[in-house]
């Protein structure tokens, strides 16, 4: 989110011959902005009828093996995606993800240009989290821990201690995991902790490959190793 589809598509490199699947770049569109939809309902709604508008061109969609890729913005998707309509998606990744809206919008106000951030958000959502609480909740993934827990689906989470963008991931997707363990009864769960810049995994280069192979889409022969400093990982 934030980069438009092509952008975004150029992530995946060679990925989807490799692997003989599709992928779907959507644009984000929020309830008042273009790209910065923020897990704006209606986006997440949109993102569900994917499968459809894609059947609908003709292509041959297997509802056994759909799931939802994406970083930053778009990992806040993918998890809120997994929220509101788990019955699509055989499992989930996302990597650097907002998960607390109001903590980010705290949070912007450190970054370079983060004033004109908090502008956007209040445009987007309605105004400041003190204004809109519940306006802000459900667009937090932390909010929805307990139905995302519950999706019965695999679902990563990759999140960086080096993060310069979301920097403090302890209380945002490392919290989200703590909630999700203590929610999912099938264990289902794999938490990747690393030391790693905004969103840098996921790329066909990093670790998206690895993500890709650990629900079957690609094959082991084009996952590229492991960087020289490993991430820490907790399988719940």
């Amino acid at each position: 989110r934030g980069v438009g589809a092509v952008g975004n598509a150029g992530r995946w490199g060679d990925l989807p011959g490799e692997g003989d699947f599709a992928v779907i770049n959507p644009s984000g569109e929020g309830r008042r902005l273009h790209l910065y939809s923020w897990g704006y309902r209606g986006q997440i709604d949109d993102l569900a009828r994917m499968p459809a508008i894609v059947r609908a061109h003709g292509v041959r969609v297997d509802p056994r093996r759909i799931y939802a890729v994406g970083g930053s913005m778009g990992g806040q998707e993918t998890l809120l995606l997994v929220a509101f309509h788990s019955h699509l998606l055989a499992g989930a990744a996302a990597f650097d993800p907002a998960t607390d809206m109001g903590r980010r919008y705290r949070d912007f106000a450190r970054l370079k240009h983060g004033r004109s951030l908090q502008r956007l958000a209040r445009l987007e959502i309605g105004g400041t989290p003190a204004q809109h609480p519940e306006a802000y909740a459900l667009r937090s993934p932390d909010t929805l821990a307990r139905r995302i827990a519950r999706a019965n689906i695999p679902i990563q989470l990759y999140w960086s201690s080096h993060d310069r963008v979301i920097r403090d991931q302890s209380f945002e997707t490392a919290v989200l995991a703590r909630s999700l363990r203590r929610d999912d009864d099938e264990a289902r769960l794999w938490d990747f902790k690393g030391a790693w810049q905004h969103t840098a995994e996921m790329r066909s280069s990093t670790r998206l490959p690895r993500a890709l192979y650990r629900f079957g889409l690609l094959p082991a022969k084009d996952v590229p190793p492991l960087p020289a400093r490993p991430a820490r990982v907790s399988v719940a």
